[in-house]
């Protein structure tokens, strides 16, 4: 008959076992995603720069101007719209000028008042606690840590930068 400590000693070898196995398939995971991140920031900043070039010097896209064959340039829609991108932070930017998904998120961040974490700041927008949903909100979060609108504590918590204003939003 197996003693009850050899039978704790096996299970717990297996169950570190598992812990190991566990913990490779996730660094696998988060280093994948790490470079399906990086392959989508590229995109996003080659989208980002061809606007840009492709903008004459008022900001009316060249394209445009061309296509409507009006020399005067229409005045470009002004607010953001649901999927516009994060324009980064300087100076005078308020939250308004951010798509409403990130307004959400900084408005939660004003009211809070100080740093919170992502299962904290999903739960505040209403979003269900699952793994999917939060990490859609931990996405957006650090979109706005990149853009310099939030900072991210070595803690995990995000927080708003020094000089972001609400801006009526």
């Amino acid at each position: 008959m197996p003693s009850v400590i050899g039978l704790l000693e096996e299970r717990e070898r297996a169950a570190a076992e598992r812990v190991e196995v566990l913990r490779t398939e996730a660094d696998r995971v988060l280093a994948a995603l790490r470079e399906a991140e990086l392959d989508w920031e590229r995109f996003v900043v080659s989208r980002e720069t061809v606007v840009e070039v492709l903008a004459g010097p008022d900001g009316v896209s060249e394209a445009d101007t061309l296509a409507s064959g009006d020399p005067e340039p229409s005045p470009s829609p002004s607010g953001a719209v649901p999927g516009s991108v994060v324009p980064e932070w300087c100076e005078g930017l308020v939250v308004s000028v951010l798509s409403p998904e990130y307004q959400r998120i900084m408005t939660v961040l004003i009211a809070a008042q100080r740093a919170l974490f992502c299962l904290e700041l999903a739960s505040e927008l209403g979003v269900e606690p699952v793994a999917a949903k939060v990490e859609g909100v931990r996405s957006k979060a650090n979109r706005l840590v990149r853009q310099g609108w939030l900072v991210k504590e070595p803690s995990g918590r995000f927080a708003l930068r020094a000089g972001v204003r609400g801006g009526g939003s």
